[in-house]
């Protein structure tokens, strides 16, 4: 019996007023208060966090059966982690964390370093591959209408890989060009060096597909999933938030449900201007 472990990983900063979402604030041309940006981060995160338990959960339970009904199969762990930088942060993220505590898996936390963003991502990544992690997958804590299932589909498409002894690389787009969900193997050829330190004008979605190419490494698409850093982009969230809710009794959806709880508080409604334009296809409208 071989064991493997697989690791979650959230790349964050603690929700600080003036420290995250600064896009969403008055002061940067948003409708928010940097109070109330963080506070939305921070909800965020939370269900993104509590989402990404759940999904880690469910694989467990899978893998649990898989041994019990054959005891050579390999064991599996899942671990949920957290990032940020810098040192002193972990205290914030911690605190964060413990203020509604008790989770339903334990969460550990990390410290990033690096002079750039892609530094910083490939050293969360490294720390997690040196203490024997197989596969490390990571999404951002602002992506509230995030599929439980993408978690899951991207550690089964890790482990499909390496099964076929190609270790290979999951990605899930954003709304602009970047990426919500990355993931790749200790083994695939593959790092964050001039994905998102950009420059020469190579959207990071192009890069990680140019980096795929020189390696020749398998890779899996899933549907994108928009975060949330401008007006727009919540909007589309609120809009999609009031999707995921109304649907979830018939298909069983993770909610957001205290980012869900935010947006009432505040009070917000999505709108578009009225749309007075009569259909030009004069014979359908006899």
């Amino acid at each position: 019996m071989t064991t493997k472990k697989h690791a979650l990983l959230i790349f964050s900063k603690p929700p600080i007023p003036g420290m995250v979402k600064t896009r969403l604030t008055r002061e940067r041309g948003g409708i928010l208060s940097e109070q109330q940006a963080a506070e939305f981060f921070r909800r965020s995160l939370y269900d993104v966090s509590e989402l990404c338990m759940h999904a880690l959960i469910e694989l467990q339970r899978e893998n649990d059966a898989r041994l019990a009904a054959d005891p050579d199969a390999d064991a599996v762990t899942y671990d949920f982690f957290v990032s940020t930088t810098p040192a002193d942060n972990v205290q914030a993220m911690r605190e964060t964390y413990d203020a509604i505590g008790p989770w339903p898996m334990e969460v550990h936390y990390l410290t990033d370093a690096g002079a750039t963003f892609d530094d910083h991502f490939d050293d969360a990544f490294s720390q997690l591959f040196a203490l024997g992690y197989e596969s490390v997958v990571s999404v951002g804590g602002d992506i509230p209408t995030l599929p439980k299932s993408h978690i899951t589909q991207a550690f089964q498409w890790l482990d499909y890989f390496q099964s076929l002894g190609t270790p290979g690389f999951v990605q899930a787009p954003c709304q602009e060009c970047g990426t919500s969900l990355v993931g790749w193997s200790a083994n695939t050829p593959m790092d964050n060096q001039g994905v998102y330190y950009n420059t020469c004008g190579r959207a990071a979605l192009d890069a990680y597909v140019e980096k795929l190419k020189e390696t020749g490494a398998p890779s899996a698409y899933l549907m994108p999933v928009a975060d949330v850093d401008e007006g727009g982009d919540l909007a589309h969230a609120i809009s999609c938030l009031r999707a995921i809710e109304e649907a979830s009794p018939a298909q069983g959806l993770f909610v957001p449900q205290r980012v869900i709880d935010w947006i009432d508080f505040m009070g917000f409604k999505v709108t578009t201007p009225p749309n007075e334009n009569h259909d030009p296809r004069q014979y359908i409208d006899k």
